[in-house]
């Protein structure tokens, strides 16, 4: 990696974390972050999530049956609010693969205290928008991330 090269985040264990800072755009009038962006940031925690397991966006889309990934549940608790300039730390973790569902756990944290939490389900998609089974490479690169017990293919 490159000096210049934006940080993807790091692995502790099971769990990745993402440093993020809240800029001036991320906020309403107040100073307080505006209530979708943390879905903006969680979305970053994913997304760097894969790619630092390995699972790249741009490989699953040119692949022989292009996948994507939508949203299809997200349950949030608004525990306290992050304010600009504030240094932040997105913690993802995903939990289970089941069928073309994938369930995610995150958080979002200001040093030691929690101020966002929400459980996302993640389905893999055609790009016609149809459920798909994931492919073996999505399965074999996120394995070692998700909870033996929970997780059926």
């Amino acid at each position: 990696m490159t000096p210049d090269a934006p940080s993807a985040g790091r692995f502790e264990g099971r769990m990745h974390l993402l440093p993020v800072r809240v800029y001036y755009e991320d906020t309403d009038f107040t100073g307080v972050v505006y209530h979708a962006n943390y879905l903006r940031f969680f979305e970053r925690g994913r997304s760097d999530f894969l790619r630092m397991a390995g699972v790249h966006h741009a490989e699953l889309a040119a692949a022989a049956e292009p996948l994507g990934f939508a949203v299809n549940r997200a349950e949030i608790d608004f525990l306290k609010p992050a304010r600009i300039d504030d240094a932040l730390m997105v913690c993802s973790r995903f939990e289970a693969m089941k069928g073309p569902r994938i369930f995610i756990s995150q958080s979002l944290r200001r040093g030691g205290e929690e101020l966002v939490r929400a459980e996302i389900q993640v389905c893999c998609i055609s790009l016609t928008g149809r459920p798909r089974k994931p492919p073996p490479l999505l399965l074999e690169r996120l394995k070692p991330f998700l909870t033996p017990e929970a997780s059926t293919f």
